[in-house]
């Protein structure tokens, strides 16, 4: 089926299959078509049919708050084709001129289910088929268990990882992550598209590095400081790391984070960020490489960055409040400009 997009910079087409989301097949054929979440939850894919009668999945999506349903408008990531179809989209949209790799369908086994904390855990995804992607990036995962499609970024980074690792927080009526928590899922098949995401971290761009994270979503940035570490970014480069939990029971990744610290002392500043409590003093003597403070992760990064936003690109993932916060301090505060502030904003 033909699948027509009208946009503001002029008309472009791509063939998509029956039932197929509008979304995931304008990504594959390499269209720059406009999202965040791709799961529903962010409207950023908010289209006008024109022609054609999409089939409209997730009826509920937190995303449909943003469209205006009476004029036609739908969510890209929640429409499927059923037949020829047009769609207008209130956005630039290129074909085939974005950087890195375009996502694509995929299937792989659960291999690896780790608890780190009481509602956060680990697991990795043995792929039938490696995948390309840049540090930072996420995937959508499905599983015939629960419906709909859940938004991940990857912990780890290779060229071509045939494992895709991914952190999960357990959050109320939460039906992915209650499924995952439930039981062992090992040996469970998963869906993946991807890769997605343009919260990405290229070597070739030289720049210093600030990382804001907060709970899970700290998972990007530890990709990202896997690519670095092995590029050995830090050896003539800056980089600043905030993660920002609530409390001391709530912290994961304290030895890996640690690990990168030692590895770049004069260069990589590495900052765990307590909300609800006071640092623990047996916590700082744990963990000597890194640096503790109290207090919202974002509001500690300003303080704590403040006279050193030269040269530097700003990464920042974490629950939507949090990352609302670090956006208006980079914006208004540090005065980056928006080339040099990356983030995918989903949850």
């Amino acid at each position: 089926m033909k699948v027509t997009i009208q946009s503001k910079s002029g008309e472009l087409s791509f063939e998509c299959e029956v039932g197929e989301n509008l979304l995931y097949a304008g990504l594959r054929n390499g269209l720059s078509l406009p999202y965040e979440c791709a799961t529903g939850t962010c409207g950023t894919c908010r289209a006008r049919v024109m022609e054609g009668e999409p089939e409209i999945g997730w009826s509920e999506a937190p995303g449909l708050s943003y469209v205006k349903q009476e004029k036609r408008e739908v969510l890209m990531c929640q429409a499927t084709a059923q037949g020829d179809c047009t769609l207008r989209v209130p956005a630039k949209v290129a074909d085939g001129g974005g950087r890195g790799v375009a996502p694509e369908y995929g299937t792989g086994t659960i291999a690896r289910v780790e608890k780190l904390t009481h509602d956060v855990m680990v697991f990795a995804v043995d792929l039938d088929t490696p995948m390309r992607f840049d540090a930072g990036q996420f995937v959508v995962v499905e599983t015939g268990a629960v419906p709909g499609g859940r938004a991940y970024s990857m912990i780890n980074y290779e060229d071509g990882a045939a494992v895709l690792e991914f952190v999960v927080k357990q959050k109320p009526d939460g039906r992915f992550s209650d499924w995952l928590f439930g039981d062992d899922r090992t040996g469970e098949t998963v869906r993946i598209f991807g890769p997605l995401g343009r919260a990405t971290f290229h070597p070739e761009e030289g720049k210093n590095v600030l990382c804001i994270g907060g709970g899970s979503g700290i998972a990007g940035i530890m990709s990202i400081l896997a690519k670095a570490a092995g590029e050995g970014y830090f050896s003539d480069r800056r980089g600043y790391v905030f993660f920002g939990v609530r409390t001391a029971e709530d912290t994961f990744f304290m030895d890996e984070l640690s690990a990168h610290a030692a590895a770049a002392p004069d260069n990589l500043e590495v900052v765990v960020a307590l909300s609800d409590e006071d640092v623990p003093p047996a916590l700082e003597r744990k963990y000597s490489a890194l640096t503790f403070a109290t207090g919202l992760v974002h509001t500690v990064a300003a303080e704590r960055m403040a006279g050193r936003w030269d040269d530097l690109i700003a990464y920042v993932a974490g629950p939507p409040p949090m990352v609302d916060g670090a956006l208006r301090m980079l914006i208004i505060e540090a005065r980056l400009p928006g080339t040099d502030i990356r983030y995918d904003k989903f949850g």
